[in-house]
């Protein structure tokens, strides 16, 4: 089979040549790595990695194909994709077709054949970097001009070009054989409702907060305050999203006045919104931390949990108030935030991903948490899986 070649120069001025297997065209994003060995679909369907070209370190991608049920969104969301090698003959009983296909379909372009660990070394030494990835164009000097003009993450507000463009209800729940089980099982009329911001959310977040019992309502990134009090729900959540939490401005403002009127959980992008709205400060980390295997330790109980990570940016814990917020949650990687919860108001959030998608199940007792929240209207207590 004729292949076509491709380039992915980065701002440092290094070259990584190999062959195209995706659409064919050119595109320009923030270069990140992913240390997931699995899960490929859920990571490239996942709106915060919006703007991003995404190196997966596991060498060998493709091998399971693509399916209908794994998708976090409703198309991919990557700007760009970067593997060691790509497996186009396909062997799963759930696959509907190949990778390299379904990226041709949405139009993202992918690169193979580079040496990913060189790439990967790079980025944890000198910090994540402006890329451009091209088929159409090979001239390096060129692609190299293209990546000065290539927007950096810091100050840039992605969330709301993600987001949802009308409110709407969401009454999926995972069927998949593979799915977790519904853990709560009541009668209609004593859900919880809960009113979902969509920053960029994920499906399996919504099918989490389902499977627990919970009738969701999602809106965009814009909605007020007033009009999330109006429809007057259970509880509020906050979902993950990609970009600088510190440019959504609208979201932090809104997250103030929602602030000790409804019980409120947040994940990822939603705990950093939370940590502005407190008064706090977030920072950009290096290179992020993205995959599926980040030890972080709860501080309430001792117990360690191995977690699905994606996020490039953090909250700086010595900016928030110790005497109203309480630290829950620390990486053991690199001794980062990963979670704290408020001493006086329904109130916690975590910067990891308790929904999965993929990876490990250990966290998902905090939709658990966030339903008990409800139901007491007090600030959460610690928790165990």
């Amino acid at each position: 089979m004729e292949t076509m070649k491709a380039k992915l120069v980065l701002e440092n001025g290094t070259v990584f040549t190999g062959e195209s297997f995706g659409a064919p065209g050119e595109v320009a994003g923030e270069v990140v790595f992913n240390t997931s060995l699995s899960g490929y679909q859920e990571i490239f369907t996942d709106p915060s990695y919006s703007g991003q070209i995404v190196t997966m370190t596991y060498p060998l991608i493709g091998n399971y194909g693509i399916n209908l049920d794994d998708a976090e969104s409703a198309k991919p969301q990557v700007a760009g994709v970067i593997v060691k090698e790509y497996f186009d003959f396909y062997s799963n009983q759930r696959a509907s077709g190949s990778l390299g296909d379904w990226l041709k379909e949405h139009g993202i372009v992918a690169i193979q054949g580079i040496d990913t660990r060189m790439l990967t070394r790079m980025l944890r030494t000198d910090g994540a970097m402006r890329g451009v990835l091209s088929s159409a164009d090979l001239d390096d000097a060129s692609l190299a001009k293209k990546v000065e003009a290539v927007p950096r993450m810091l100050n840039l507000d992605l969330a709301t070009k993600v987001t949802c463009g009308a409110p709407y209800e969401w009454g999926e729940v995972d069927g998949t054989p593979f799915a977790l089980p519904t853990l709560v099982a009541q009668p209609e009329e004593t859900k919880f409702n809960v009113v979902a911001y969509d920053f960029g959310i994920k499906r399996n977040i919504l099918r989490r907060l389902v499977g627990y019992g919970c009738a969701v309502t999602v809106v965009p990134a814009t909605y007020p305050a007033e009009k999330i009090l109006e429809l007057d729900p259970d509880g509020i959540f906050l979902s993950n999203g990609p970009g600088d939490p510190a440019a959504v401005l609208v979201a932090v403002e809104n997250i103030k006045q929602l602030i000790g009127k409804k019980p409120i959980f947040g994940i990822c992008l939603g705990h950093q919104l939370i940590a502005l709205a407190l008064g706090g400060k977030t920072f950009k980390l290096k290179f992020g931390h993205r995959g599926g295997n980040h030890p972080v330790k709860n501080l309430l109980t001792g117990q360690i949990e191995i977690t699905s990570q994606n996020h490039g940016f953090a909250v700086d814990p010595e900016s928030l108030d110790n005497a109203r917020i309480e630290i829950t949650h620390m990486n053991l990687n690199d001794g980062t935030n990963e979670g704290f919860r408020h001493r006086e108001l329904p109130l916690f959030s975590v910067q990891y991903h308790p929904e999965a998608s993929p990876g490990p199940h250990d966290s998902d007792y905090l939709f658990r948490d966030f339903v008990a929240m409800m139901k007491s209207g007090t600030p959460v207590v610690a928790s165990t899986p």
